[in-house]
């Protein structure tokens, strides 16, 4: 037990730095950690480790709401949940916005147990007739989506281009360098999308005053998002090709996220979190590696199902517990001259992309910042750019095309 809660200690650590840092993923963290492995295992052995790896995932799927919600640049897995965050920052709340986010995450986590647990013990058992509906699900959501846009056609376009881009960027991604494990593709790509085109396309006005009065919404309407969130998190953790990228556009398709930010942010919150501990069960039930820190635990030996899910608990309480407190200090922010900010977050970004993708991510980059922009001019919403993910992911699963 005691290197059990050692190696979380550890990987809630790892978690904080990985999450604070705009552009790492999960995945590079635990590629870092698992070439320490001689030396940790030394202190916490093989258990601790799978502890350390575990705590380290559920960590980072919390704080990495805080680079998300003040300089705008997103995860793979904050894609959409990005865009109501910074915008709430940018009237002052982006404290409010972190805590949403956070609350969300701490009810996926526990939501997602007993739904997983479910999934565990009952989809496992039909699991050969669920694969074939991924394609057909996605399709269903994102043609409710695009109807959605005051413009159909530039909808259909913008999905059409993005998705292109995505084809494109999976199909030639042995280009890009590998240092960010198999999230490489898709940092260039979302960060484009999502991310330098909105801090193109921001204000230059000094960041306002970020004060916190309270979280703009109920407990009656946290947990209905929450649970929302957590069914889209059963979604897209069980089922194969999907992301908590494609988690954002199928939240979206049932709750806005230009219309009900704060809805959003606790539903896309709860799905993030909610997809890793689902992934869990599809680790163990149809031995489905979800990510690169489940792909690292089956080289070593697992803990039980039961005692994993324990440690995403306690981690859980952990870093949701230091995120409310490293979101006090969003005050630090507060008159800040937007220009420059705005100025060093887009050369950090692009600066970092070109270190951890090389000279084709920067292409990618350039490519996804100029679809990105597009829906700011039309004045439609980017969730139609998520077709640069669920276009590659229908087209896979009804044997199109393969990556």
């Amino acid at each position: 037990m005691i290197l059990l809660l050692s190696g979380l200690m550890i990987g809630l650590v790892c978690g904080i730095i990985s999450g604070l840092i705009p552009g790492i993923h999960s995945n590079t963290m635990a590629g870092i950690m698992f070439g320490l492995s001689p030396v940790l295992m030394t202190f916490i052995g093989a258990d601790g480790l799978v502890a350390a790896l575990i705590s380290m995932l559920i960590s980072h799927s919390f704080l990495d709401l805080i680079p998300s919600t003040f300089f705008g640049v997103p995860d793979s897995g904050t894609a959409l949940s990005v865009l109501p965050a910074h915008a709430l920052a940018l009237e002052g709340k982006g404290e409010e916005a972190v805590r949403l986010s956070a609350i969300g995450s701490v009810y996926g986590v526990i939501l997602g147990v007993p739904v997983s647990l479910f999934a565990y013990i009952v989809l496992t058992r039909i699991q050969p007739s669920i694969d074939w509906l991924v394609g057909p699900i996605l399709v269903l959501i994102m043609g409710l989506i695009i109807v959605q846009e005051e413009s159909v056609v530039w909808g259909l376009l913008i999905f059409v281009s993005s998705g292109l881009l995505g084809l494109f960027a999976f199909r030639y991604q042995y280009l890009i360098w590998g240092l960010n494990g198999e999230s490489t593709v898709l940092m260039p790509l979302l960060t484009g999308l999502f991310g330098l085109s909105v801090l193109l396309s921001s204000s230059n006005a000094p960041v306002p005053r970020q004060r916190f009065t309270d979280l703009g919404l109920n407990t009656v309407s946290i947990l209905r998002a929450s649970f929302s969130g957590t069914i889209a998190g059963l979604l897209v953790g069980w089922l194969p090709g999907l992301s908590t990228a494609s988690a954002t556009a199928v939240i979206n398709a049932r709750i806005r996220y230009d219309t009900n930010r704060r809805t959003y942010l606790v539903a896309a919150g709860a799905a993030a979190c909610a997809n890793v501990v689902v992934g869990i069960a599809a680790f163990y039930g149809i031995e489905r590696s979800r990510n690169g820190v489940m792909v690292i635990i089956s080289s070593l030996d697992p803990l039980p199902f039961q005692v994993l899910l324990l440690i995403m608990v306690l981690a859980s309480v952990a870093a949701y517990l230091t995120t409310l407190y490293l979101s006090t200090y969003a005050k630090w922010f507060s008159g800040v001259d937007g220009k420059k900010l705005n100025t060093l977050v887009v050369c950090f970004v692009i600066g970092l992309c070109g270190i951890i993708s090389g000279p084709f991510g920067l292409f990618i980059l350039a490519c996804a910042t100029g679809i990105g922009i597009i829906p700011v001019l039309l004045n439609l919403s980017r969730v139609t750019c998520m077709g640069v993910v669920t276009l590659p992911v229908i087209l896979y699963s009804l044997g199109f095309w393969g990556f």
